[in-house]
């Protein structure tokens, strides 16, 4: 009688730890192609509708430019392309995330916005080891949603702009 009450006693507390407030955390998710990506939900500004931008010259092809948003100019990255897809053309289906994070904002661009996830903290997987053959410095850990495996973007590392290279002249 004893062990079958400590059990419902285990049991109700990992209920009421699979709720704890503490451990809960909120994902945008989006897709790339049939990729599932999310990030923060703390770190998103707004999500707008794709629009034209000011190219600026002699930057990295993933940055499209930059847009003029109520005032502050906010660069533009095409996510598709600074993972190495292939570039997919632009329509008015096309969505642009405004990231934020240290005063720093950005865009992205994605193909879609998919749902915000409710996320346990400690469900969220580690980012395997694929060796040096495949980049994961993007990504935080994975976790499983509506039978998809979601890749968890770090935007402070995302947001990082690589500087231009210096020449000389």
């Amino acid at each position: 009688m004893n062990i079958k009450n400590d059990h419902t006693k285990a049991v109700e507390q990992a209920k009421e730890s699979e709720k704890d407030p503490a451990y809960q955390a909120q994902f945008l998710s989006f897709t790339l192609g049939d990729e599932s990506y999310a990030v923060d939900i703390l770190s998103v500004q707004e999500i707008r509708g794709w629009e034209p931008v000011s190219r600026v010259p002699n930057v990295p092809v993933y940055e499209k430019g930059v847009i003029n948003l109520r005032g502050a100019i906010v660069p533009i990255i095409d996510l598709r392309e600074k993972f190495g897809m292939q570039h997919q053309g632009y329509s008015a289906l096309t969505v642009v995330i405004i990231l934020q994070m240290d005063h720093r904002r950005t865009g992205v661009v994605v193909d879609a916005v998919s749902d915000v996830l409710d996320v346990d903290e400690r469900t969220i997987q580690k980012t395997p080891d694929f060796g040096a053959v495949i980049s994961t410095e993007y990504i935080t850990g994975l976790i499983s949603a509506h039978d998809k495996m979601v890749m968890l973007l770090d935007v402070k590392r995302l947001l990082h702009l690589e500087p231009l290279e210096k020449t000389n002249r």
